[in-house]
């Protein structure tokens, strides 16, 4: 499995010199099978799914969408997706079951209509659908998928667990594991359902958003803190923890500082926006 690393902020963009080297794009990964050029599993559609169509050449995005949740930082970038809107694009477009029933088209077209928004999410050219998704098993264009549900503040948020039967990847983009308590270390408890995620994952991605003397004043937006991360991965025997959505004021100096702190790790790095990790 190959994993394009296309967008590694959290809550909003961040352009600028400051952020060129980890680069600026919001949440999004595209993941391509073994023997597959071009990928066909995109989790989330921040911003950073704009830069798909690099990845696909001249082609039309043919695949699937799968939104962890709802916020925009996650999905801002779907209507700016050439590669998916155009008349030749099959696409098929997943967020979480919402606990009052609404539709996916229904919940997506209250950020992506007027007066929000120009267009609606079904003016999109080519083939698009819209479809939820509920805790359990899956297979979504060819991968097995596990779907849990994760605290996080402000909507339904799942975390997803991919395989193609020879690599393993964890997504947990947005994780508030403090929602549950402060655990053993103070950063949140391990709770089952992260823990079984990333049992003895190939990579775990993981929302890395605070630094510890944050926790109090960010908390309340619902992350969780880069040791609580690297923690988790060692706790469920993940292969490589790889932190992610980085907070958007965060500089490339400020990660290097994060990177030379955790430099004793050597299954634990920052995700760069433009990478791709062969699994």
């Amino acid at each position: 499995m190959r994993v394009h690393i296309c967008g590694v902020r959290g809550s909003t963009p961040a352009p600028g010199a400051d952020f060129l080297r980890y680069g600026g794009h919001t949440s999004c990964l595209a993941l391509a099978r073994d023997g597959e050029e071009v990928p066909r599993l995109l989790l989330d559609a921040g911003t950073g799914v704009r830069t798909v169509g690099t990845l696909l050449g001249e082609r039309a995005f043919e695949g699937t969408i799968l939104l962890t949740h709802l916020h925009w930082d996650h999905l801002q970038g779907l209507p700016f997706f050439d590669a998916g809107d155009r008349d030749d694009a099959r696409a098929v477009l997943v967020i979480p079951d919402q606990e009052n029933g609404q539709s996916a088209s229904a919940v997506l077209g209250r950020t992506m209509s007027p007066p929000m928004f120009p267009m609606m999410p079904q003016e999109l050219r080519g083939s698009w659908s819209f479809e939820t998704i509920g805790p359990g098993e899956s297979t979504i264009e060819g991968l097995d998928v596990l779907v849990r549900e994760i605290p996080h503040k402000g909507g339904r948020t799942f975390g997803y667990r991919v395989t193609d039967g020879r690599a393993t990847l964890a997504y947990m983009p947005d994780h508030c594991p403090t929602a549950l308590g402060p655990g053993p270390d103070g950063w949140g408890e391990y709770h089952p359902a992260a823990l079984e995620l990333a049992a003895g994952v190939d990579l775990l991605v993981h929302d890395a958003q605070i630094f510890p003397g944050e926790l109090a004043q960010e908390a309340r937006f619902g992350h969780a803190v880069v040791d609580y991360a690297v923690e988790l991965g060692r706790r469920a025997g993940a292969r490589h923890v790889l932190l992610f959505h980085h907070r958007p004021d965060r500089t490339d100096a400020a990660l290097d500082a994060l990177a030379d702190r955790l430099s004793e790790h050597a299954d634990v790095s920052l995700a760069e926006q433009g990478t791709t990790i062969a699994l």
